[in-house]
């Protein structure tokens, strides 16, 4: 009986090893045109958008271009998670969480969108056909971590989508595989922008994929010139400095940060954000463009539109809603803050009552004869 128990799992073992052999031989043959399997790696909505064009071109068909995918996302903190993990649980997609990735082995290659980390060469080397990023700007302008802000905020007139092979140690600086431009809307919002691109970068991504060999032995080194940073976010960046900015310039930064980090001053010593900018020298009448002696900073209530102007360096900008120790309209400040009586009760030296530039924290010192650590960036 022992003998028979020995011989059985054996055999087991024998007929394991040939499977495993069969399938190592498989995962390593590099495949010459569709369908591909694609690992994709992304977080937010402007990858999800990626990750929609992947999943509907895996659908039944008599030329299917993606038959195997499966996605690596970030671990999420916040409650309703990422959008590339919350669609990828909808259609039961596999899902590996970072630093885990699973086989890559068994991909022929990797999509990159929106996914925030380096990724080695030893993981780049994995995939037959490399790696391929979908960046939401004309590359070499706008490297980094936050193209669209930087589109919106310098007020380019013209952007687009590169889609491009990824290289190992620096982000964004991989040859370019194809790229496409179109001409930024008037006022248009990171949000709305960011819209337009990820349906762009999707599109351009499975024109890629539908021929991915010849595009990659077409593939193009970036220009020299023309590089641009955009690096990531920070709160410094919503801070209105009246006495530098244009109304033009400030309304810039609304539209690139207001939607997740609203504009920030001063009121009499508290800070105050603000939450729905408008262009008054363009629609607001019944009220002068200028007000005599007026100083960056300086605030005017116009009753008819129910709105606060403020003076600029040039031109005024307007504002309907803020957060001062709670949510108040511009009437609500105007009543609290603005009323002759109030301004007549008030401590404060003439003048004084007004929107003030808010400055950043001062940069902590080291301690003396203390090392310069320098950090890595990482995904």
């Amino acid at each position: 009986m022992r003998g028979r128990i020995l011989r059985v799992w054996r055999g087991g073992w024998s007929r394991g090893r040939g499977r495993g052999t069969v399938a190592a031989g498989e995962a390593q043959r590099r495949r010459e045109k569709p369908p591909w399997r694609v690992l994709f790696f992304g977080t937010d909505s402007f990858a999800a958008e990626t990750l929609r064009a992947l999943r509907a071109a895996r659908e039944p068909g008599p030329d299917p271009l993606v038959d195997r995918l499966e996605v690596v996302t970030l671990p999420s903190q916040l409650p309703k998670g990422h959008a590339v993990k919350n669609y990828a649980d909808q259609f039961l997609l596999p899902v590996h969480l970072w630093p885990d990735i699973g086989p890559c082995e068994h991909f022929d290659v990797g999509v990159v969108a929106s996914f925030g980390r380096l990724l080695s060469e030893d993981i780049i080397l994995k995939f037959p056909y490399g790696m391929l990023n979908v960046h939401p700007s004309c590359l070499p302008r706008w490297r980094g971590p936050a193209p669209v802000i930087h589109t919106v905020l310098h007020g380019d007139t013209v952007t687009g989508v590169t889609i491009m092979q990824l290289r190992p140690k620096r982000f964004d600086v991989g040859p370019i595989i194809k790229q496409e431009t179109i001409a930024v809307p008037a006022r248009c919002s990171t949000k709305e922008l960011e819209s337009l691109l990820s349906k762009l970068g999707a599109n351009m991504l499975i024109a890629v994929l539908q021929n991915l060999p010849e595009y990659l032995r077409n593939k193009k080194e970036q220009p020299k010139e023309g590089a641009t940073l955009a690096p990531k976010v920070t709160v410094s960046m919503s801070y209105i400095q009246w006495e530098e900015q244009t109304s033009e310039q400030i309304l810039r930064m609304h539209r690139a940060l207001g939607a997740t980090m609203p504009l920030q001053t001063l009121w009499m010593g508290t800070v105050v954000k603000l939450l729905d900018l408008v262009d008054v020298d363009a629609g607001l009448p019944g009220r002068s463009a200028t007000e005599p002696g007026s100083s960056p900073g300086s605030v005017v209530y116009h009753k008819q539109s129910q709105t606060l102007m403020v003076r600029c360096k040039e031109g005024w900008v307007g504002v309907r809603a803020l957060i001062l120790k709670k949510k108040l309209t511009a009437t609500d400040f105007y009543n609290g803050y603005l009323h002759l009586w109030f301004q007549q009760g008030s401590k404060m030296p003439p003048g004084e009552c007004r929107f003030q530039t808010l400055k950043p924290p001062a940069a902590k010192k080291a301690p003396e004869g203390a090392g310069l650590c320098v950090h890595n960036r990482q995904h």
